[in-house]
């Protein structure tokens, strides 16, 4: 009851500070609220950049490992040169971890390559043509929107068919149905067998709307498998419940037998995981966080110091009202406890007119760009705890002056 009782007086007290001092009270909260949109928006886009990353980092494959000729690692000591001489990966690689492997549940190939794409008489240019083994499905999710992938038999003979992106399609044939359809590539007719849904760009500015699909039997005929401008990767899936770590060791050791390497000489292929992407990711975003802080921060002093000068004026205009609250019993940790509710309460209200101006932004962005942003339900969290901590600290002090108040000299008072 004391607490419900406390709450309802502080609450009533702030009210009448608003009512009463409506630009005083806006200004001095101002700084609270700049403070938690400055924190709490910067958290909001890095935390929503990083759930959209995560998801696409999902969607190729976190059990996936690639056996690539170039590491996923960058910075200035990065030995470009040394990767450089290493080979592309073969289809016959492929075939051979398939047969060795006792850990591997699926594998699959591919190599890409950039290349233009000619339907009666207009051109689109920079595709990327990606050529992969039957089995690429297995380890690499992506959605077919109408037609359906390649047969064991079109892969096997290399057959010219392909599946394409929405952006190839849209801009040679515009709504036409491509099924069925022949398009130039290397110079020669490939039917179109199926189309991928449209997915708009993802974090790492890729995009299966700008890909045609065709099988490597059919692609190897024209594309320099050991050539400068192409990227290939065997991609390789554990069976369940077998670690990344444990198939890496199994694959090194395979790759090294299967290139006849020597046991004292260093590896010539890299093996790449997702984790690697989002480690890198993950020291980016701490950086980020911690200057949205240091920001932010600023910003809350200033609101801390304000609702300090609210409370103080509050403290004062109510000497008198202390001092009668006080005769008639009211213990100095009511007073105390008064005061802080008050203090804390504007603050809250502070950080959600914060929280309020991020969410408005964030639902006026998301209409603008493909990516939405989310004010997660652990941000609204740690903005109100951020602001009633603050409003704690700065109404400590006043609060506590007021609770030490002599009762006969605060009736005293003419204010």
């Amino acid at each position: 009851m004391l607490f419900l009782k406390l709450f309802r007086e502080s609450y009533l007290f702030a009210i009448k500070a608003i009512a009463v001092n409506k630009v005083r009270t806006f200004l001095s909260l101002m700084g609270i609220t700049i403070g938690i949109f400055s924190v709490i928006s910067v958290l909001t886009v890095f935390d929503s950049i990083e759930i959209t990353i995560r998801k696409n980092i999902e969607s190729l494959g976190s059990n996936v490992l690639f056996i690539q000729k170039w590491p996923w690692s960058m910075g200035s000591d990065y030995p470009w040169w040394k990767y450089l001489k290493r080979p592309e990966t073969r289809l016959n690689e492929l075939a051979e971890i398939e047969k060795r492997s006792s850990l591997t549940d699926a594998a699959g190939y591919y190599v890409a390559t950039n290349r233009s794409i000619k339907y009666q008489g207009n051109s689109y240019d920079n595709a990327v043509v990606v050529a992969v083994s039957h089995s690429y499905d297995k380890v690499q999710s992506f959605n077919i929107d109408v037609g359906r992938y390649f047969t064991f038999q079109e892969s096997q003979t290399g057959k010219p068919v392909a599946i394409v992106g929405h952006d190839i399609t849209s801009e040679l044939m515009g709504n036409a149905d491509p099924i069925g359809k022949q398009m130039l590539i290397f110079g020669r007719k490939v039917q179109i067998i199926g189309t991928f849904k449209k997915e708009g760009n993802d974090n790492f500015g890729q995009s299966m709307d700008k890909w045609m699909l065709l099988p490597v039997n059919f692609g190897r005929n024209f594309i320099d498998m050991n050539g400068f401008n192409i990227e290939s990767a065997i991609l390789v899936r554990g069976k369940p419940n077998i670690s990344n770590d444990e198939l890496r060791d199994e694959l090194t050791g395979i790759m090294r037998s299967i290139r006849k390497l020597k046991p004292s000489a260093e590896d010539n292929f890299s093996i790449n995981e997702m984790s690697i992407i989002t480690q890198g990711f993950d020291q980016i975003f701490r950086v980020i966080a911690i200057v949205g802080w240091i920001v932010g921060g600023f910003s809350l002093l200033v609101g801390g110091f304000g609702i300090a000068n609210i409370m103080f004026v509050s403290v004062k205009e109510r000497t008198a009202q202390i001092g009668i609250q006080k005769s008639l019993g009211a213990k100095n940790y009511f007073i105390l406890l008064q005061f802080l509710f008050e203090a804390v309460f504007l603050a809250l209200l502070g950080g959600a007119l914060g929280l309020l101006i991020i969410y408005s932004g964030t639902v006026i962005i998301s209409r603008m760009i493909d990516m939405p942003l989310m004010l997660t339900s652990g941000n609204i969290i740690l903005g109100l705890s951020v602001s009633a901590f603050i409003g704690l600290v700065s109404g400590l002090f006043p609060a506590w002056s007021a609770s030490r108040l002599d009762p006969v000299e605060a009736m005293r008072s003419t204010f």
